[in-house]
């Protein structure tokens, strides 16, 4: 398993609502989410991955999730992040 972070964009459709992580594998990280295993996810499970960026270091992930999180970047997911709308 490589060292690179991933940022990653969850997307709940039957609440209209994002969620925005970062993890070493996503995948795995989904399924965590769409198990209950995350307090913040639990009560608006089914999420699909809508999103994800590889980075090489946590910080650089971690400021790209910031971002992510910000009144920016929720225009920039309206914006980039087709929902098939």
């Amino acid at each position: 398993m490589s060292n690179c972070y991933f940022i990653y964009v969850l997307y709940n459709d039957d609440f209209d609502r994002y969620y925005i992580g970062m993890s070493h594998n996503v995948e795995s990280r989904l399924m965590d989410h769409n198990k209950g295993l995350s307090k913040s996810t639990k009560p608006y499970v089914t999420w699909t991955l809508v999103h994800k960026e590889q980075f090489e270091t946590r910080m650089e992930a971690r400021t790209r999730e910031k971002y992510l999180k910000s009144a920016a970047g929720r225009r920039w997911r309206k914006k980039n992040i087709n929902l098939g709308d």
